[in-house]
Order: structure tokens, then C-alpha cells, then sequence
């Protein structure tokens, strides 16, 4: 492929482009670009003012989820005391959030937003737990827990020496062979499934799918990794075609994967570039949580009074309760599974499986379902690697040094524009909610995201050379 047809014509076929001031190379966007960019005082407020306002919802949200959901959940019903008392509970919490209006922006500063709101929102449901596990024991080991991953996360993010950068010929045969690469998957993967199920449907035939390990590896790296990068090129180089053509393919794995990520990716997508036009990148993640649980939580309000009917009230059930607090609720159940359970000690990693003694012959969300009866869900690294894999005391531990892997993604990426940081990684955030960090690392390609990171070409995405 010609870089006519993936480049930009100003970047691959005008040298001279290189030289231009950074802000004529980044008109498109109405707010400064880069991730070393500081805040003045005045957005700085703005940027905790939405914080604050994202915590209320939150919390608001929270209580509509035990009021519609708590037949699924193992949890006490609303009252004004349990309601005062959790509020009382994330306080010391909710003061920790200011660390986000002072950190610049990365990759680690985005994840770590969305893993504050995932303790925040366990931090509040375990006022109401009805398990017999000891909670104040394990509120203090999520709350230390997020602390020790937000502090490398944040705070360490000092440029890798690029020893290969790509030129700008490099980087247009990557994004043809990316597409490329996607087609031949996609084709493969239509071989052995395609069912065009309802999204109401999708969990009751997703368990029929047996797919190739290989291929469901290869799945995830494109869908997760790959199709985001190249989205994030394309629309950085204003080749709009493309970037359309990259989210064409992600949502045509649906068939094949049966995965709310496949299906709600290109909207996803979609709305992270639209906010990070209109908002610098810190704001952008804030509103990119904030918005969909505020809208969930209107729906809710309405549907409460009989103003929207059970269809609209779906996006309550998908957003709010599912995408939002079961990823918190999660920790509830892993507490209590492993209160009373042998921990895993890792040996749920497969390599790790194969060397030693394992107490759990098949994969943990097997255990969960068959012990809950909830449905084959995984859980975050604050769960897997965390609560299964070392108890409630050691944790903050394990949290920590998986903080220190997500801030070697920050290094990887430092020099990078913020929003193309944002929106090739933009799928992750919501991976690492769900699954393990080890899935999200080679299942799902977060460590081949790392390496494109860090041989992407800074002057050519509109960047500064790290």
C-alpha cells in the first residue's frame, strides 16, 4: 500500500511538514494535544468539579442498582442508615481523587480513573454485603489496594530512549498490515462461529463458541490492540475512510465473539474522539464515565415513574449495573469465595499452571458461576491477581507492582500526543475492568499496544520526541 492511501499526503509526502509549529500539525483540535501538558489553576478546578460530580452519580447510581438489582446480588436493601453509612465510608475515598487534577495525563492516569471508580463503587456496596466475610478488613485492603496501583500508575512515566522509531513509510506498511491482518482473522474466525444473536442473547449462546486458543488470542490482539492503534493513526492523519473502515471490522467480530466489547466498540470509539476534540484528555476520561452512568441514572429515575418503558430502561441494565458495579461487585464475591477457599497463588496464569500445584483445574470464573450461579464472569486484577491470588492482606502488594507494569506502558507512550494515547488504548480501559491483568496484557494485546507505543514515529502523530 502507498502512504497516499493509510498517510496523510502533509506527513508521507512533504518532508518539510516535520518542521512545522506543533499547533498548525494539531488545528484539528480546539484544545492542547500533547499527554506533558499542565493545567492551569482554573481547569484544574473544573477537572475536581467534574470529579465530585462523577462521585455523586456514582453513588446515586449505586443506590438504583441495589433497588433494581438486588435480587442478583447478595446484598441488603436500602435504608437511610446503610445509605449514611456508606456515604460516610468513601469520603476518605472520594478526598483521594484530587491526585487526578494534579498528575498529568497517560495512559496509567486514564486506567487509574476508571479502577477509582471501580473501588469507589465496591467501597459502597460492601455497607451492604450480606456475606459473612470480615468487610471492614477487606474495605481497608481495596481502599490500600488502590493507592498502591494509582501511586506508580500516576507517578512514574519517564520517557524509554526510542531505539527504533518508524518512518513514516514503516508506519503506513503496519497500518496496511494491520488491516490487512484483521480481514484474514475475522475470515478465519468466520469458519468456526457466526451467529447473529441479540445482545439480550449473546451470554446464552456465547457458551456454545469454541473457538481455537490461537484464534482467540489473534481475536483479542486485533480487536484489542491493533484496530484501536490503527483507529488512532487514521484519525490523527484525518484519513476518516479508514478510521470508519477500522471500526467496520471491530463490530464485524461480534458474530463471531458474541462480546459486548466487539459490539459497542465503534461507539465507543466514537465517543472518546469526540471528546477529546472538545476536551482536554483529562476531562475527556472523566466524562467519558460520567456521562453514560448519568444518563443511566435518568433513565432509572424516569423508568421509576413510569416514563420510559422497559426497553430504554435496558441501557440502565447494560451501563450502569453491568459495565459499572458488577465489575466492583465483583470484589464481594471473590472476598467470599476466598474467605472460605484456598487462594490461587497465581496458578491461575496458564505457563504458571503448568509448574505448579494448582487447587483449580479450570479456569475461576467456572468456580464463581457454579458456586453463584451468576453467569461466567471474570473479574479485575484487583480480584484475580489480587483477593485469588495472595487474600486480602498482601493485596495492596500485588496491586502495586501490577501498577508498575501499567506505568511501563506510560513509559512506552510518553511523547505521544494524549488523544491518540486516549483512543488507541480507549478499549483497554474497559478490558482491564473485567478481566485479569494478565489476560489484558497477551489475550487481549496490551503489551503489543506497549510496543507500538513505543516505536510509533512522536513527530509525525503530532508529538514531541521523548
Amino acid at each position: 500500500m502507498t502512504g497516499q492511501v493509510f498517510g496523510p499526503p502533509s506527513v508521507f509526502h512533504d518532508i518539510r511538514d516535520r518542521t512545522q509549529p506543533a499547533h498548525s500539525r494539531l488545528s484539528m483540535n480546539s484544545v492542547p494535544d500533547v499527554a506533558a501538558v499542565k493545567l492551569p489553576a482554573c481547569d484544574q478546578f473544573r477537572l475536581g468539579l467534574a470529579i465530585f460530580c462523577h462521585i455523586v452519580t456514582c453513588c446515586v447510581s449505586l443506590i438504583l442498582v441495589i433497588e433494581y438489582y438486588r435480587p442478583l446480588l447478595p446484598l441488603a436493601p436500602n435504608s437511610l442508615d446503610l445509605v449514611i453509612t456508606a456515604a460516610i465510608g468513601v469520603i476518605p475515598f472520594a478526598l483521594c481523587s484530587i491526585v487526578f487534577t494534579m498528575r498529568r495525563f497517560s495512559f496509567g492516569h486514564a486506567l487509574g480513573f476508571y479502577f477509582y471508580t471501580l473501588i469507589l463503587g465496591y467501597l459502597w456496596l460492601v455497607e451492604f454485603s450480606t456475606f459473612p466475610y470480615h468487610h471492614r478488613t477487606a474495605a481497608i485492603s481495596a481502599f490500600a489496594s488502590a493507592i498502591a496501583f494509582l501511586v506508580p500508575a500516576l507517578f512514574v512515566g519517564s520517557p524509554i530512549p526510542q531505539r527504533l522509531a518508524l518512518t513514516a513509510r514503516q508506519l503506513d506498511v503496519i497500518l496496511a498490515a494491520i488491516v490487512a491482518l484483521s480481514v484474514i482473522v475475522l475470515t478465519i474466525g468466520v469458519q468456526f462461529q457466526f451467529q447473529l444473536a441479540r445482545p439480550g442473547d449473546m451470554y446464552k449462546f456465547r457458551n456454545e463458541i469454541d473457538l481455537p486458543r490461537w484464534l482467540q488470542y489473534a481475536i483479542g490482539i486485533v480487536s484489542g490492540a491493533l484496530l484501536p492503534f490503527a483507529y488512532a493513526c487514521f484519525v490523527q492523519f484525518r484519513r476518516y475512510l479508514l478510521a470508519a473502515l477500522c471500526l467496520v471490522l471491530l463490530v464485524l467480530f461480534y458474530p463471531v465473539t458474541l462480546t459486548k466489547v466487539s459490539l459497542l466498540a465503534p461507539g465507543w470509539l466514537l465517543f472518546l474522539t469526540l471528546l477529546s476534540i472538545y476536551f482536554e484528555s483529562r476531562m475527556a476520561v472523566i466524562l467519558s464515565l460520567l456521562l453514560p452512568i448519568l444518563s443511566g441514572v435518568l433513565v432509572a429515575v424516569l423508568y421509576r415513574y413510569g416514563l420510559v418503558p422497559d426497553t430504554v430502561f435496558v441501557y440502565f441494565g447494560t451501563v450502569n449495573f453491568r459495565m459499572i458495579a458488577m465489575p466492583s461487585s465483583a470484589l464481594d464475591f471473590y472476598n467470599d469465595f476466598f474467605s472460605t477457599h484456598q487462594l490461587t497463588h497465581f496458578c491461575q496464569i496458564t505457563p504458571l499452571k503448568l509448574v505448579m500445584s494448582c487447587p483449580y483445574k479450570d479456569q475461576l470464573s467456572v468456580f464463581m458461576a457454579d458456586s453463584y450461579h451468576l453467569g461466567y464472569f471474570n473479574a479485575s486484577l484487583f480480584a484475580t491477581e489480587g483477593i485469588a491470588s495472595v487474600g486480602m492482606a498482601f493485596a495492596p502488594v500485588s496491586a502495586f507492582v501490577c501498577g508498575l507494569i501499567i506505568a511501563f506502558g506510560n513509559c512506552t507512550s510518553a511523547g505521544l500526543p494524549a488523544r491518540f494515547i486516549l483512543l488507541s488504548g480507549g478499549l483497554l480501559l474497559q478490558i482491564f475492568m473485567n478481566v485479569p491483568l494478565t489476560v489484558a496484557l497477551v489475550t487481549h494485546g496490551a503489551l503489543v499496544l506497549f510496543l507500538l507505543w513505543y516505536i510509533a514515529p512522536r513527530e509525525l502523530l503530532g508529538g514531541s520526541k521523548p
